[in-house]
This record gives C-alpha cells, structure tokens and sequence, in this order.
C-alpha cells in the first residue's frame, strides 16, 4: 500500500488510518506526510494503546510524545465520529474483510473525505486461507467471508467514489506443523467472527480430521497457507446530483480581464 501511494499527487492536511489496530502504518505515513495531522480509529480500545502506553505517564498525562504523534479514536467504521468532509485520505489496511457487510464503512469514508480526497485500502480476498476451509467438513464457516475485489469495486461506485483502481497479489506461507498455522493465525486476533461459526467447542476428532485433510495438501515437506490480498483505490469527486435525486449544474466564474 505504501508503494502505491509513490503514483498518487496528494498533499493531505489530514490522514484518517481507519482500523489502525496498534498503529503499524503510522510511522510511514508521517514519515510520507509530515505536515500531516494523522488520525487513527480502532473499535477496540485496547489496541489503540500501542506503544503510546509504553511512554512515561508523565508525558501522556502533559500531551508531549513524538513529533506528528497519531492522535488516536475509538469508534465505529460504520459510524464514523468525524464531521463531513473533513479529511484529505482515508487509508485502511486489513479492516475491510472484518466487517459482515462493507458497504456502511464505505459510505462513511466516502462522507469525511473532502472533494478530491483518496480512499486507499487493502484487504483479504476470497482465495485467503482457502486450505484450511477445504480441511473441515463439519458445515460451519472456520475462516470469514471474503469479499471478490471486483464486488468491492462495485460497492465504491455505489457509495460515490470515482475511478476505482483495484488489484491483487497471492502470497503463500509454510508451516512445518497445522498447530504452527492456528498458532500464528491466533497470536495475530485472526479468530472467525462469522455468525456461522461454531459456537461451542471443537471436538477432538473433528480437529484430527482436520488435521489430517491438511496434512494431505503438504507440498515440499511444508503446509500451504494462501493469502489473497486486495488492494483499492479510489476518489472523492464532487457530487452529480443532491440528496434528492436532482442535477448538479455549475456554472464557472468569468474571468476578469
């Protein structure tokens, strides 16, 4: 994501890191944009922390810290507590395939950017972790719902963007065991929210034979894990018609002579 923002000419006056978890992007981004105000929203309190918690208390309780510093928020993708058009680039990195239903997040990015303002966004697509669905047979969802990047691109049009970009990559991992696997995935909060998950505990034999069906996919001594990662980009353009459906016309201001 950061490589591509090296193709787009913007010179934001504030940075929305929407799902910033601990903050991993925000150093690159205020190294990018140093004049910059950099704003980073979590639904989790508690990843918001980061490394801010780890400064003397002194310093917090005065406000002092880093230069460019994030300052940090909790809320609501969906519900965004920011005012209308009131920032230059949303920037979200892996948020998207958490949410049942993009499109709200979407919207709401859409309201606080300001005219000619970017969306940029990467996200897990619907081959991710397509070994381990394929390794259960029990008839509940063990991984979440991946979105298709060509729906996302359909989904940003209907909230108003303009000139969607997207585009994706596969990256595959190995593992030496499958406990190696659910280790990493748990040790990073990957767990499955989807309402069709299992609720109560997996039973022995449903993880051996799982565990098994993934041994069988073993390639070079080593397990398999795909990630598919979607990237998008896309533009705030100024609206074609109002809130209630009629034209926008406008009419520019004769020069002077």
């Amino acid at each position: 994501m950061q490589e591509r923002l090296d193709y787009v000419k913007v010179e934001p006056k504030r940075i929305l890191d929407l799902g910033c978890s601990r903050g991993g992007s925000f150093a690159s981004l205020a190294a990018r944009y140093p004049d910059a105000q950099l704003l980073g929203l979590d639904i989790a309190p508690a990843m918001l922390q980061g490394d801010h918690a780890a400064r003397p208390s002194w310093q917090r309780w005065l406000g002092l810290g880093r230069q460019n510093e994030a300052q940090r928020l909790a809320g609501d993708a969906a519900n965004l507590p920011l005012k209308s058009q009131s920032t230059a680039i949303v920037w979200s990195n892996l948020l998207l395939h958490w949410l049942d239903d993009p499109q709200p997040a979407l919207a709401e990015a859409h309201r606080v950017l300001e005219v000619g303002g970017l969306l940029m966004f990467s996200t897990l697509g619907p081959d991710s972790l397509k070994e381990l669905r394929s390794a259960f047979s029990d008839g509940y969802a063990h991984t979440q719902r991946f979105i298709d990047m060509h729906d996302l691109g359909d989904m940003l049009v209907g909230c108003g963007f303009a000139d969607p970009v997207m585009d994706m990559e596969v990256l595959t991992l190995t593992y030496d065991r499958f406990d190696d696997l659910l280790g990493e995935l748990r040790a990073a909060g990957s767990g499955c929210a989807m309402k069709a998950r299992r609720h109560g505990l997996t039973g022995r034999q449903a993880w051996e034979r799982a565990r098994a069906a993934y041994e069988s996919q073993r390639a070079n001594g080593k397990l398999p894990a795909t990630f598919e990662i979607v990237y998008g980009h896309a533009w705030k353009v100024a609206p074609k018609q109002t809130a209630d459906g009629r034209a926008v016309i406008r009419f520019d201001t004769p020069r002077r002579k």
